[in-house]
């Protein structure tokens, strides 16, 4: 997992990343929450999870391989706050991400990014006690 700040050969900063594999886990427009999970597996023994909250758009793949969260320029981060339709004097509270692997690329506009550590079970929590530790965390 990487959790450091370095830039790529295309210029842009890579956020967050992981040689995981996420999938497309639950979207709730009520509550503008994205979730993607990278189930537990015999190399990972629990789970983690990319939570991004306050989602105005996004466009995804099912699933992601070796998923690196990016920095986008200027013009597509303009392009993209225009295709959603977020009013100028908003838009320094929003992040807009691009999403990167092996199997798919896309991009989320949001408020907050929370990297979620913990959790053997692969659709939720195994008990209310059970503890899960924020490993990354990006806000607006």
């Amino acid at each position: 997992m990487t959790t450091r700040s370095r830039s790529d050969d295309a210029g842009s900063s890579v956020l967050f990343g992981s040689d995981r594999v996420f999938r497309v886990w639950r979207y709730g427009s009520g509550h503008s929450q994205l979730l993607l999970r990278a189930a537990p597996d015999s190399a990972h023994p629990v789970r983690l999870d990319l939570l991004f909250e306050g989602v105005d758009a996004m466009q995804l793949v099912t699933r992601y391989e070796a998923l690196e969260l990016h920095t986008l320029d200027e013009e597509e981060t303009g392009r993209i706050f225009e295709l959603s339709g977020v009013p100028a004097r908003w838009r320094s509270d929003r992040l807009v991400l691009g999403l990167r692997s092996r199997s798919g690329a896309g991009y989320v506009q949001c408020l907050k990014v929370s990297a979620l550590l913990g959790g053997t079970n692969v659709l939720g929590p195994d008990d209310p006690s059970e503890s899960v530790d924020v490993v990354w965390s990006l806000r607006g």
